[in-house]
């Protein structure tokens, strides 16, 4: 009787509780129960699937981590950490470094990795016709290299890199397939977790997880996508279909802190954000025009505006995450009189015409409006010049341009200011210095002081009107978890994100 009475009451429980969860998940959004898909919502498309090839972030937004890795980890935080390489030592000069590759890793037509793979991905960004946006300050430094069997890869330097392991974390320092790199523009054969599956032009990348990768059983996304979608009308409701929106900083993002199916992640970056001036070209040469371009921008009115608050004013090429960062906004404090002064000693006097070509981003193409306005008040007539990313990465990028509004979202980038080539056109000799005196230095005391004085020169030559270090906005569908917050660097992680 007992035993009847308890089997009575074990049953009535658990049909009590299995009542309560049908009336828990009838009401519970399905997206929430089990998937194993997701859709990102970024501002630009990549022009190439290749980042060793050119310059857009959008790239690696796309395929770093996902399709293709290099030796090097960044993490959330900065730090390094093993990827292609499980361990590597560098030399007491740190002129060489031996990396030990992993042993377990293969390409997504089976092929293994190899050393040889390694030695052709760099000699390949050495090529005197490489698009690597990382030539010029990693690959150029590499003396030699030297792999001595199939798992070890030996880097030679010209002169010591503080920054080298952070820089073969990046994306244009991915592996490539020494058999398909030519098609990795279109057909990208990496070791990620995923591969290709669908580029629809104008619209979307879809990526599929691949099921030979070497930890595959520790990723749970079957399938994602990366959606262009560069705007919103402010007030109006998110695209359903849509879990991640990265890096919109509009009223009709930031407003779902109040919806209960979003949640909105705050972050920073190493990006910075400026007013881009070409030093080559009359009168932009001269440097009492850039200044009063400086004076004439107020960078708090330009935070509050276009990014709803969400960044920190700069004064020079680094962001307030980088080491060695230097507080240099107050050297061109917000003065149109002192524009218009700088301006009419060098002869103009309400007569100056210029261009400010804008890409297609949000920040450009509403920063632009309020760019072209404060400089109107100091007698510049500004002419905005639209183009699309291809037109922009083919003509400002290449120099041909007066100003542009542009995002540089590379980590300890300063040094592209030592390439007179480079789209700035700035040509220092004393700049130059400064940067082979820090790659020599050896205590992190005088790379520091050699870094603020770095920072401090261009700020002096305003080489550039610096403008703001954004914050990053994320608005993510909640039970998404593994996003990261913080961005050191563009990437998307897709193998650490799960739905919970």
């Amino acid at each position: 009787m007992v035993g009847k009475a308890w089997s009575h009451s074990c049953r009535m429980i658990a049909y009590g509780l299995l009542t309560m969860c049908l009336i828990v998940l009838a009401g519970a959004p399905f997206e929430a129960i089990a998937r194993d898909e997701v859709v990102f919502a970024i501002t630009l498309e990549p022009n190439t699937l290749d980042p060793t090839s050119a310059p857009a972030a959008a790239i690696g937004e796309v395929v770093h981590y996902n399709i293709f890795e290099g030796l090097i980890r960044i993490e959330e935080n900065g730090n390094t950490s093993p990827m292609l390489a499980e361990s590597w030592e560098a030399s007491a000069d740190g002129l060489s470094y031996t990396f030990r590759l992993r042993p377990d890793v293969r390409f997504h037509d089976g092929q293994p990795l190899e050393a040889s793979a390694v030695k052709f991905s760099f000699e390949r960004a050495q090529a005197p016709d490489s698009g690597n946006k990382s030539k010029a300050r990693l690959f150029d430094n590499i003396e030699r290299i030297d792999t001595p069997d199939a798992r070890t890869v030996v880097l030679h330097l010209r002169h010591p890199d503080p920054h080298l392991l952070y820089r073969l974390g990046e994306s244009p320092a991915v592996i490539l397939h020494p058999a398909s790199a030519d098609q990795a523009g279109t057909q990208p054969i990496g070791t990620g977790p995923f591969r290709l599956q669908n580029w629809n032009r104008g619209h979307s990348i879809t990526l599929s997880r691949w099921a030979g990768y070497r930890d595959a059983d520790s990723v749970e996304l079957r399938q994602a996508t990366f959606r262009f979608i560069n705007s919103f009308i402010d007030d109006s409701p998110l695209p359903p279909d849509v879990d991640v929106f990265f890096n919109l900083a509009t009223r009709a993002v930031l407003s779902n802190r109040l919806n209960d199916r979003y949640q909105v992640l705050i972050g920073n970056s190493s990006s910075k954000g400026l007013v881009a001036i070409n030093n080559r070209e009359p009168p932009l040469d001269d440097i009492r025009v850039r200044r009063a371009l400086n004076h004439a921008i107020d960078r708090a009115a330009i935070i509050q505006q276009v990014l709803q608050g969400l960044g920190t004013p700069i004064g020079s090429h680094f962001s307030p995450t980088e080491s060695g960062y230097l507080h240099l906004a107050d050297r061109y404090p917000f003065d149109p009189e002192r524009a218009r002064s700088l301006l009419s000693e060098a002869g103009f006097n309400d007569n100056l015409k210029l261009t400010l070509t804008l890409p297609p981003t949000p920040y450009a193409l509403d920063g632009g409006q309020l760019v072209a306005r404060q400089l109107a008040d100091v007698g510049i007539d500004i002419e905005l010049e639209h183009v699309n990313w291809t037109e922009w990465l083919g003509g400002a990028f290449k120099g041909n341009f007066q100003l542009t509004l542009i995002n540089h979202v590379e980590p300890l980038d300063y040094d592209i200011y030592a390439d007179p080539a480079y789209y700035f056109g700035y040509d220092n000799e004393e700049f130059r210095d400064l940067i082979d005196a820090h790659r020599n230095a050896d205590n992190p005391r005088q790379r520091n002081r050699l870094l603020a004085d770095i920072q401090r020169t261009l700020a002096d030559d305003a080489v550039n009107a610096w403008l703001y270090a954004p914050q990053i906005c994320t608005v993510a569908r909640k039970g998404l978890e593994g996003l990261w917050v913080n961005y050191p660097i563009y990437v998307h992680d897709l193998a650490a994100l799960r739905w919970r």
